[in-house]
């Protein structure tokens, strides 16, 4: 469309008009709100990062980025968000790839999905990442969503979250003032509640490059394949003798964000076994309770979990 074009579209008008920044500014106006889905809101598609911090600046908290939008629509539509803006950065350049920079791969965050699970970095030195993408929603999900969107939703029953956590990596947070690392696990902060800014976007994602002789293990527990986990474990080390080094424990599903088990990875890594650490998970884990399950199902669920995902990482598989 061209400035002042106007299409219905799902019962609203767009009207298309020159922005200020880049004349890629669509406004959206309900109709009649009863034959709509999602609230009104405004949208801009900039084509710089500059033009994102400009928006991002502008409109704070009323400001939502769209990355793959495979969460953000579907909340739209059922009313549970309503922002005032939409700012799509899918014509951002610089957001998307993997590569490789000596000891770290450096994964933009708007890689989707699909091109994260075969991108020639992941499938050599990441494999706990390569486990967990084909457990994400469908293929229809999986060719649109994006890392980025998943890690800054911060769902606590999300798959990539926890595999940050696991991996080590750090959240590259860019804005107008250049970019800040956080940690993984100093990123999320509770129940969709992130340490990114208003101001801010998720940039990038850093992992560092596993230690040789690493091995990954992942599963979840789920009513159907596609659907969020009721439990979850991603898990990462090192198999040292009877022991393990650097193991981490990350479980999703099992709290308001995901969790590393401290105290279950301290035993396995003395060589305590598995039955000793799943005892030790009560000290790692306090599930809430929700339509899947009480507390004691879910830690019942997780205990399940860390026999299978370590059981098999100890045997290679």
């Amino acid at each position: 469309m061209t400035g002042g074009d106007r299409q219905v579209f799902n019962n609203r008008t767009i009207n298309k008009n020159a922005a200020p920044l880049n004349g890629d500014r669509a406004r959206i106006q309900g109709e009649d709100t009863r034959k709509v889905k999602a609230p009104d809101f405004a949208y801009e598609r900039p084509e710089s990062l500059d033009q994102v911090f400009d928006l991002l600046e502008r409109h704070g908290d009323e400001a939502r980025i769209l990355a793959g939008g495979q969460s953000l629509l579907a909340t739209l539509n059922m009313r549970l968000s309503s922002p005032g803006l939409l700012v799509d950065i899918g014509r951002v350049p610089g957001l998307a790839g993997v590569a490789r920079a000596g000891q770290t791969i450096r994964i933009g965050a708007m890689t989707r999905h699909c091109d994260l699970a075969a991108a020639p970095p992941v499938q050599a030195h990441l494999p706990l990442l390569a486990r967990a993408v084909p457990h994400i929603a469908h293929p229809a999900i999986r060719n649109r969503g994006t890392i980025g969107g998943s890690v800054a939703l911060a769902d606590p029953a999300a798959e990539l979250p926890a595999c940050c956590l696991a991996m080590g990596a750090t959240m590259v947070l860019a804005s107008r003032g250049g970019e800040r690392r956080v940690a993984a696990a100093d990123f999320f902060q509770g129940l969709f509640r992130t340490v990114l800014e208003p101001h801010e976007l998720l940039a990038a994602i850093e992992v560092p490059v596993p230690p040789a002789g690493s091995v990954a293990g992942f599963d979840e527990l789920a009513r159907r394949h596609g659907d969020y986990a009721i439990v979850g474990l991603a898990a990462q080390g090192v198999p040292a003798g009877a022991g393990w080094q650097g193991l981490a424990l990350a479980f999703f599903g099992a709290d308001d964000r995901p969790v590393l088990a401290t105290a279950a990875a301290a035993v396995l890594a003395e060589g305590g076994g598995i039955a000793a650490a799943q005892a030790a998970l009560d000290r790692d884990l306090d599930p809430p309770g929700d339509l899947n399950g009480d507390p004691a199902t879910k830690r019942h669920l997780a205990r399940v979990l860390l026999g299978r995902v370590v059981g098999a990482m100890a045997e290679g598989r």
